[in-house]
């Protein structure tokens, strides 16, 4: 029974770790690999298009009366470089501690943002990560605050609106930028842009009304992406359109589903937040409390293909000789946890920390990231900071794992009597239960007490894969070495003997140091019970490390140095109590018995 509770124990854990692996890595890199060749084909496209000579606007579809208007040359694409596109309007520069860019002055359209502290690759030297750029480009991605107005109004700002500067050309935390524009019914447009040292845009916006009679105008907002990431998100993570707004809370729209969709209009709101979010970065829209709007995620396929979160507010009426004032903020960069909450908590922005994928095991995934982040603080290292983890969470565990051990020890004990039983009752499956459990209660064995070693390490498991996968704070954290990134595979490989020979090796063959490690720990730790009599046990036995071994090669370096960790903790805190059980620790056993020869059938 031993034996077979094992076995059922093995094949169930297999089969998850199997389905796991092929529904977040093989399934999703097959999906990565065809969207990437057909974005490339889209970019072609449009660029030749561009170079036949379309005009910025020609198929553009006009605004309708009270509708956020559409953006000029949302049809053509520049095959110039990010430079020249800049150079074709005037700009604000924007330097703060986090962030350098521009303002363009046609439309006040933040679409030039670079992360400082953020590169493409572990290479310091390497680009910093362009988080917006101008909508001639194929990767064009901008955030643009505007009104939507009427015949009594007159032009009021929109996206082909010209501001002016008045005085302070430069927007840091401590300068914030004036921007003015006045139309031909009495309306002026003061526009006033500040920015934190990290990543949140404040643009105020007061009307005043120097004519005769009152209007009525609405404030909007967009986020809108022309591209969108070239490898797809597993589906551990949403990266696409999302927002969280009045009593329908989050709402999440994978590129892929808003491109069926079309539109998707939630109810009317006071409050919450809208915009579009990758793996690490996001850019998201936080219209004022103080005015009811209208939040909207929409694909538009005139001109040019475009993701759009956008919001509309209701009319705000401004009497004549008066004045109104309404407030949007803008969040553009690096979703980093501390930062995120203390935006959420600070500015009362409602559920931003939701920003964050932390999934639905929310519960499980932040303590986990907190404990980590908070052991990293004191070692400086986030490897240590996982290793760290590993005994702690060890620990809070040891008297419920001390318990399994201990009935595992005692299991082997009455090993002579359980086989004395299956023999005296052999016939009667029956009896030979019902002696099988009487034993067990005289013996105080509780014969699922194994089965919980396994089961406690899988949600941590997966807590701490998400933690490695989704925060930024992983990204680029080295350990030491040659694990330079926790968050990716480890690069080495036994097949090009780590890098001595020099040959690109495919992706399953890429079996690093550290997944290595792992499988020798993993065959261990199986080592440290009986083999089983079962020849097919047997083989699953003696092969699942080497399955695993290349299963985990793809995943996180941080997840394997854990699992690795975490088996050579087991084998210690296993073989302590079967010693002090007086249980046979049987590793070295089995290890002779791997390498003896075996008998011929004939002998």
């Amino acid at each position: 029974m031993e034996n077979n509770r094992n076995f059922f124990i093995t094949i169930a854990l297999s089969v998850l770790i199997l389905a796991v692996w092929q529904y977040f890595y093989v399934l999703p890199r097959s999906e990565a690999q065809r969207e990437a060749a057909r974005i490339e084909q889209q970019r072609v496209e449009e660029q030749k298009k561009a170079a036949g000579g379309t005009n910025p606007g020609d198929t553009a579809t006009p605004a309708a009366p009270g509708a956020i208007p559409n953006a000029p040359g949302t049809d053509a694409v520049t095959p110039a470089g990010r430079e020249q596109a800049l150079a074709t309007s005037k700009r604000v520069t924007i330097d703060t501690p986090s962030l350098e860019g521009s303002i363009n002055l046609t439309g006040a359209r933040l679409d030039d943002l670079r992360l400082k502290h953020y590169t493409e690759t572990v290479d310091k030297n390497s680009p910093e990560i362009s988080l917006l750029n101008p909508a001639a480009l194929p990767t064009g991605y901008y955030a643009e605050i505007g009104f939507v107005g009427n015949d009594k109004t007159g032009a009021v700002p929109g996206p082909e609106t010209v501001w002016s500067v008045d005085g302070n050309a430069t927007l840091t935390p401590s300068t914030p930028v004036t921007l003015t524009y006045s139309n031909d019914k009495g309306l002026t447009f003061k526009r006033t842009i500040s920015v934190d040292a990290n990543y949140m845009f404040t643009v105020s916006d007061t009307v005043q009304n120097s004519g005769t009679a009152p209007v009525s105008l609405s404030n909007y907002g967009r986020v809108t992406r022309f591209d969108k990431p070239a490898v797809a998100s597993t589906y551990v993570l949403h990266e696409g359109l999302i927002g969280f707004t009045g009593t329908e809370g989050l709402q999440e729209h994978k590129y892929a589903s808003i491109e069926k969709d079309k539109q998707v209009t939630p109810g009317k709101s006071t409050d919450g937040w809208l915009g579009i979010t990758d793996k690490y970065w996001a850019v998201t829209l936080v219209p004022s409390e103080k005015q009811p709007f209208q939040p909207r995620f929409a694909y538009f396929e005139d001109g040019r293909h475009r993701y759009q979160s956008d919001f509309l507010t209701d009319p705000i009426n401004v009497d004549a000789g008066q004045s109104a004032t309404v407030e949007s903020e803008i969040f553009a960069g690096a979703k980093e946890v501390a930062k995120i909450n203390a935006y959420a908590e600070d500015r009362h922005i409602k559920r931003f920390d939701l920003l964050i994928d932390w999934g639905w095991f929310h519960f499980i995934t932040k303590p986990m990231f907190w404990l980590i982040d908070t052991l990293y603080k004191f070692f400086g290292n986030f490897g240590l900071a996982i290793l760290a983890t590993t005994v702690i969470v060890k620990a809070l565990f040891f008297p419920l794992a001390n318990k399994s051990y201990a009935s595992m020890a005692n299991m082997k004990k009455v090993q002579p009597k359980m086989l004395e039983i299956r023999e005296k009752y052999a016939d009667d499956k029956m009896k030979q239960q019902q002696a099988m459990m009487e034993l067990y209660k005289t013996e105080k064995i509780n014969p699922l007490a194994g089965c919980w070693p396994v089961a406690l390490q899988i949600p941590v498991f997966f807590s701490l894969y998400k933690v490695l996968y989704i925060t930024i704070e992983m990204r680029h954290a080295p350990f030491f070495g040659w694990i330079q990134d926790l968050a990716a595979p480890d690069p080495t490989s036994i097949f090009n003997l780590f890098g001595l020979v020099p040959v690109t090796l495919p992706h399953m063959l890429m079996i690093g140091v550290w997944p290595l490690i792992m499988g020798v720990t993993m065959f261990l730790q199986m080592r440290m019970n009986p083999t089983p009599p079962d020849p097919t046990q047997a083989a699953i036995f003696t092969w699942m490390p080497v399955i695993f071994t290349f299963m985990m090669a793809g995943f996180p370096a941080g997840l394997v140095i854990y699992w690795a960790w975490n088996n050579t903790l087991s084998i210690l805190q296993q073989g302590v109590i079967m010693k002090r059980q007086g249980a046979k620790i049987e590793l070295w056993d089995n290890l002779v018995a791997l390498f003896r020869k075996k008998p011929s059938p004939a002998e």
